[in-house]
């Protein structure tokens, strides 16, 4: 079985990646697990530079073939924010939902719908440093009122088009058929097989 390393100790992330990597024989690894505990500065351009900066920082660390994203919420009348910096924007040591309830306070002046997208870049570093890199998105729009108990970021309060439930209120089945890193993983999973070796 081959080893893949996860550039995230975030457990939802690490959920769905299993999930959507389920059948092939590949060992996810979080980092705390083998002992390495890196902070990547994500002073990239945008969202690839940004997962390609910590994918490869950790598959030189540890040695391991290493998968990394970087994902963001991008709402429509914010003009694309706040994107790459969908983790930061209520400030340092916020909560997930300070984050939401941010959000929501600097939409109240635009009149709905909210239209936004999730936008996710998965980099492939392999420990020598070459570079594999997918995109994926999920429309949907933001609403006013939290629903569902799922997920976790801004899923309570996204909308997924062509549905009426929120990303939280999917199952994980249900997500892992239409999120962004779902669809960004999808385009990755033939270069997975060939990189690592492994059968589909």
């Amino acid at each position: 079985m081959s080893s893949l390393l996860i550039a995230s100790n975030n457990p939802g992330k690490r959920s769905e990646f299993q999930d959507l990597l389920d059948g092939l024989s590949i060992k996810l690894i979080e980092p705390a697990v083998i002992g390495i505990d890196l902070h990547v500065e994500e002073s990239g351009e945008d969202y690839a530079a940004n997962a390609t900066l910590k994918a490869r920082a950790f598959a030189r660390s540890s040695g391991f073939y290493t998968l990394a994203d970087d994902s963001g919420l991008e709402v429509e009348v914010l003009h694309g924010a706040p994107g790459k910096h969908s983790a930061r924007i209520a400030g340092p040591g916020r909560s997930d939902a300070d984050r939401r309830r941010y959000l929501l306070d600097l939409l109240q002046s635009h009149p709905r719908p909210w239209r936004a997208r999730f936008f996710c870049a998965l980099a492939l570093a392999a420990p020598e440093g070459s570079i594999d890199i997918t995109t994926g998105i999920c429309p949907g729009e933001i609403i006013p009122d939290e629903r569902g108990r799922g997920g976790f970021g801004y899923d309570p309060i996204f909308l997924v088009r062509g549905t009426d439930q929120t990303m939280a209120e999917l199952s994980v089945r249900q997500k892992n058929r239409i999120s962004h890193r779902a669809n960004a993983l999808r385009e990755m999973l033939p270069i997975l097989i060939q990189r690592l070796g492994v059968s589909s």
